[in-house]
């Protein structure tokens, strides 16, 4: 069992691309000595591994310690298709493997899907069943503190079910559930774009609009499980009715679902994102007007993030096409046009494309996550 010491060797390594003992030392306010003992028992056990940096010539490089791509291997599943996805990533966040298969809403039985699928899965790469840390799972809807039960997804129809113990009874393996914008958030933290922010916020714009936000380092879960939750924050008083049972929530007007709604009403011919931007261009009123609604609202909601939690980095995960021209620039404008004056352009805006892997890979980072962060002492 690792120390609380070299808890913090891993945490301080997968946030960077190698560091040096002196290094370490430096930001642990441990000795050198101290250093290299901790540092010699985690190379022994295969965590990690040393590399030299090419020299720039002036005096001896520092050799570099990083986490061994196969010290752990993770397995993660998405429930947000029609079909259930399971991957297999190693310590860097690599994909190494990934199967599909239906998804049956009975949990027991899905269960059993999931696990059966696990042996032939790993057997691609040659890895054994005790290689394997732990199992993630992310879907629509909330999910309890404790990462262990499907407090509610309208998607899934689920109420309170304990979907990790029932897969924890047929894998053998640790398994946390997790919100879907939550595990894209903590697969950027620890392998993405986000690696290096200890503040930021990931909105996810697709069907559905969702959003997290890691304080300090930390992903932040809200007292029940449910922070980040804008896609059901009030935009527009009285507006369209909502799944949720609330009017004018944010996913009724900025979501893909609301806009592809937006489109039937106006009955343009547009069959796509893309196709409704192309409409926009050659000044079609109502595609500009559609776009401007949406945009407008998700910008709004953004810039009230900000300032809210002046964070350091903003992230938006989008579909292929679908977060480009029009819906984009209204986007931003509407964000400078929310935040105060003073902060205008301080907080940096990436935005990322996504596909079905994706949020498979972000499941099996959950996994990671609570294995690097969450260490038990």
């Amino acid at each position: 069992m690792l120390n609380a010491h070299q808890q913090q060797i891993l945490r301080l390594l997968i946030a960077s691309h190698g560091m040096s003992r002196t290094v370490l030392a430096e930001k642990m306010k441990l000795s050198k000595a101290a250093i290299s003992t901790l540092v010699k028992e985690m190379l022994q056990a295969g965590l990690l591994e040393e590399s030299i940096p090419e020299s720039s010539g002036q005096g001896r490089p520092s050799v570099l310690l990083k986490m061994r791509a196969d010290s752990a291997y993770f397995l993660g599943a998405s429930l947000l298709g029609e079909r259930v996805i399971l991957v297999l990533i190693d310590m860097h966040g690599r994909t190494l493997a990934a199967t599909q298969m239906p998804l049956n809403l009975d949990p027991p039985q899905l269960a059993k899907t999931i696990a059966a699928a696990i042996p032939d899965l790993i057997a691609q790469k040659s890895i054994t069943q005790d290689q394997l840390i732990g199992l993630g799972v992310t879907l629509s809807g909330f999910v309890d503190e404790n990462q262990a039960i499907c407090v509610q997804s309208a998607l899934l129809g689920w109420k309170n079910v304990p979907l990790a113990e029932l897969l924890k009874q047929q894998t053998g393996l640790e398994v946390s559930l997790e919100n879907d914008a939550k595990a894209l958030a903590v697969s950027e933290k620890i392998f993405g774009v986000a690696k290096k922010a200890r503040n930021f916020t990931l909105i996810s714009h697709g069907d559905g609009i969702g959003s997290a936000h890691f304080f300090q380092g930390q992903l932040h879960r809200g007292a029940h499980g449910a922070a980040g939750e804008i896609a059901h924050c009030t935009i527009e008083p009285g507006g369209r009715p909502c799944r949720c049972g609330k009017r004018g929530c944010l996913d009724t007007l900025a979501s893909l679902t609301a806009i592809r709604e937006s489109v039937r009403d106006k009955a343009l011919e547009s069959e796509s994102i893309a196709e409704l931007e192309a409409l926009a261009v050659k000044g079609n009123s109502a595609a500009i007007a559609i776009l401007h609604q949406a945009g407008h609202a998700l910008g709004l909601s953004i810039a009230n993030i900000i300032q809210m939690n002046d964070p350091e980095l903003i992230v938006i995960a989008h579909q292929p096409d679908a977060f480009d021209g029009l819906l984009k620039t209204v986007v931003m404008q509407a964000i400078d046009s929310h935040v105060l004056p003073s902060i205008i352009g301080k907080t940096p805006i990436a935005s990322m494309v996504i596909n079905e892997e994706s949020w498979a890979r972000a499941a099996a980072s959950v996994a990671a996550y609570r294995f690097i962060i969450h260490l038990p002492d």
